[in-house]
């Protein structure tokens, strides 16, 4: 790998400010400042440092965001904030997020840019369970529940999948293994009912990080990623 891409790759800079960072001395590899832009190192041997700092190769990226209410769960879009602009300070290129919440919806995030990751984790083949914690405007009788996990009717083509509705102190948990429009409100809907407030808390087994406060993010550890590899089939 070309130690421009290496660096690039890392967010240290675009190509061109590399090169300057190269030529100013501030790029070393193995100790020794390297002098070329061009020149091949290999990431897994190689010990590469910026400013003193020594750069670990991440290809991919992966991170947990608490999404705010008033976000939107996209890369562009007109005047409102996007969770991608909440993540922009990380400089990482081409970050998406595993599927959408709406934008008065709270919660539980993924964002990468591991385009086979996200795109296994919001197959519906998968069937990767998404707990959300629902308030709803009327209580949710027992027979409600009976019939949202059974699978109701929202007006498509064929009934919801079987899904897993427990209440518990603080409102309606229901997990659901499809990503239809506005999935959890049509359901609700469909048993008279309309919600007030949705938050997503699980992805699979990844649970939202109770430290994190609306709007903050971090990296995933190393044994959530391996939770959401093993319920993707990576």
């Amino acid at each position: 790998m070309r130690i421009d891409k290496f660096l690039a790759d890392n967010s240290i800079g675009t190509r061109k400010e590399i090169k300057a960072f190269i030529k100013a001395g501030r790029v070393l590899a193995n100790g020794e400042p390297a002098n070329d832009p061009g020149m091949h190192i290999d990431p897994a041997k190689d010990e590469i440092s910026f400013d003193g700092r020594t750069i670990e190769y991440e290809k991919f990226h992966y991170y947990m965001l608490n999404k705010p209410a008033g976000t939107v769960s996209s890369t562009k879009e007109g005047s409102s904030v996007t969770v991608t602009e909440l993540l922009s300070d990380e400089g990482v290129k081409n970050l998406s997020p595993v599927g959408r919440l709406d934008k008065d919806t709270e919660g539980l995030l993924l964002l990468t840019d591991d385009g086979e990751l996200l795109h296994d984790l919001i197959s519906p083949k998968k069937h990767v369970g998404k707990e959300y914690l629902v308030i709803t405007e009327k209580p949710v009788s027992a027979d409600d529940m009976k019939k949202l996990e059974a699978g109701v009717d929202i007006g498509d083509d064929k009934l919801t999948l079987p899904a897993k509705a427990e209440m518990k102190d603080d409102g309606l948990h229901l997990t659901i293994t499809e990503g239809r429009f506005h999935q959890v409100k049509r359901m609700l809907e469909a048993v008279d009912n309309r919600v007030t407030y949705l938050k997503r808390l699980k992805m699979g087994e990844l649970a939202l990080d109770p430290s994190l406060k609306e709007g903050e993010y971090r990296k995933l550890t190393i044994a959530e990623l391996a939770l959401i590899k093993a319920k993707s089939g990576q």
